[in-house]
C-alpha cells in the first residue's frame, strides 16, 4: 500500500514514515511542490505518485497565532483541505482528512461523540471544521479523523517543551482546568495506516468511511501530562521539574482553549477495529524512544543537542 502524506515535517508525517516497509510505503510532500497555503492544486502531483491512499496532515497549527493571522489559517486548514479533497476525488483516491478537538467549545460534561454540535471557540477551531466541511463537499470517499494533545518525539510538541523548560527550572506552572486525551502520533499514525488498509480493501463500504473520533483512551489536565512526563523523565535519569497547577485565567492566550474536550472513540473501534491504548502506556513508549537517543536533542543550546544527564547537570 502505497500512501501519501501531506506536510513533510510533521509529528504525523514523521511516525508514518518510520512504520514504512515491505508492506507499506510512505511518501511525504510539502513545499515547494506542494503548498497548500498557496492554493496550489495537487491534482498532478497525485496522479505522478499514484497514492492507494491520501493523507491530509498539512495543517496551519498555531492556535494562537491563527487568531491575528487567519487568512493564512483559513488558506491552509479550510481551503487547503478542500483543495486536497478534490485532487484525491480525480485520482480516485480515498482521503484521511485530520482535524481536531477544537471544533468543540468544552462545556459537555462526558466525551464528545461524532453526532455531538460542534461549536469551536477558536479560529484554530472555526478554520479546522471548515475544512471537514469542504472535504465532505469536495469527496465521500473520505475519512475525517479528529485526534486532540498530539505529540511525538520529534518536532514541537507539549513533551518536548516541558523537558527543554525543566532542563533550566526547578517549578512550571501549568494549567490544571483544562481537561483531554494525549494522543501519541506513534499511536496515531498506527491507526491510520489500519483505518487505510480498511478503505483500500473495501471500497465500496460506506461505514468505513465519513467522520471518526481518534485518540489515546483516558483523560488528564496538561498539569497531569506535565506531572506524568516529569516522573517518567526522572525515572530515566532525565529533567524534571515540580509542577505548580494554575487556573487557565491565570495564564491568558490570545485563543481561547476548551476546558472539557475528551473525544469518544466508540465508533472508530465499532467500524475499523481500532483501539488505542491509554494515553500513559502510549506516554510510556515515546519517553522510551527519547531516552534511547545517546543525545538527547530536547534542548539546543549553540545548535548542539543536549543528552539528559547534561540537561539535569546545567540545571543543578
Amino acid at each position: 500500500m502505497r500512501i501519501v502524506v501531506t506536510g513533510r515535517s510533521g509529528q504525523v508525517t514523521r511516525a508514518l514514515q518510520d512504520r514504512a516497509g515491505e508492506q507499506l510505503e510512505v511518501v511525504a510532500v510539502g513545499r515547494p511542490e506542494f503548498d497548500l497555503g498557496a492554493q496550489l492544486d495537487p491534482t498532478a502531483l497525485f496522479e505522478r505518485l499514484r497514492p492507494d491512499v491520501i493523507v491530509n496532515a498539512a495543517a496551519y497549527t498555531a492556535v494562537d497565532k491563527a487568531e491575528d493571522d487567519r487568512d493564512a489559517a483559513l488558506a491552509i486548514n479550510s481551503f487547503g483541505a478542500g483543495l486536497a479533497a478534490r485532487a484525491a476525488a480525480r485520482i480516485g483516491a480515498p482521503i484521511i482528512q485530520l482535524s481536531t478537538d477544537y471544533v468543540f467549545d468544552g462545556a459537555a460534561s462526558r466525551p464528545y461523540t461524532e453526532d455531538d454540535p460542534t461549536a469551536p471557540i477558536n479560529f484554530y477551531g472555526r478554520s479546522k471544521l471548515a475544512g471537514e466541511a469542504a472535504v465532505r463537499v469536495a469527496t465521500s470517499n473520505h475519512v475525517i479523523l479528529r485526534t486532540s494533545w498530539v505529540y511525538a518525539p520529534e518536532g514541537h510538541n507539549f513533551l518536548r517543551t516541558m523537558l527543554r523548560l525543566a532542563g533550566d527550572r526547578d517549578e512550571i506552572r501549568v494549567v490544571a482546568d483544562q481537561h483531554g486525551t494525549p494522543t501519541s502520533a506513534l499511536d496515531l499514525a498506527a491507526a491510520i495506516e489500519r483505518v487505510a488498509g480498511n478503505l483500500v480493501a473495501h471500497p465500496d463500504e460506506p461505514s468505513l468511511r465519513g467522520l471518526f473520533h481518534l485518540t489515546n483512551s483516558g483523560a488528564t489536565t496538561w498539569a497531569g501530562f506535565a506531572a506524568e512526563i516529569f516522573a517518567m523523565s526522572a525515572a530515566r535519569g532525565g529533567p524534571c521539574a515540580r509542577v505548580i497547577p494554575i487556573a487557565a485565567s491565570d495564564y491568558p492566550t490570545p485563543a481561547r482553549r476548551p476546558m472539557r474536550s475528551q473525544l469518544d472513540n466508540a465508533k472508530i473501534a465499532q467500524s475499523h477495529g481500532v483501539r488505542l491504548s491509554d494515553w500513559r502506556e502510549a506516554l510510556q513508549t515515546v519517553m522510551e524512544r527519547l531516552a534511547s537517543n545517546s543525545e538527547f536533542n530536547l534542548c539546543i543550546r549553540a545548535g548542539l543537542p543536549q543528552p539528559f544527564e547534561k540537561l539535569e547537570a546545567r540545571k543543578r
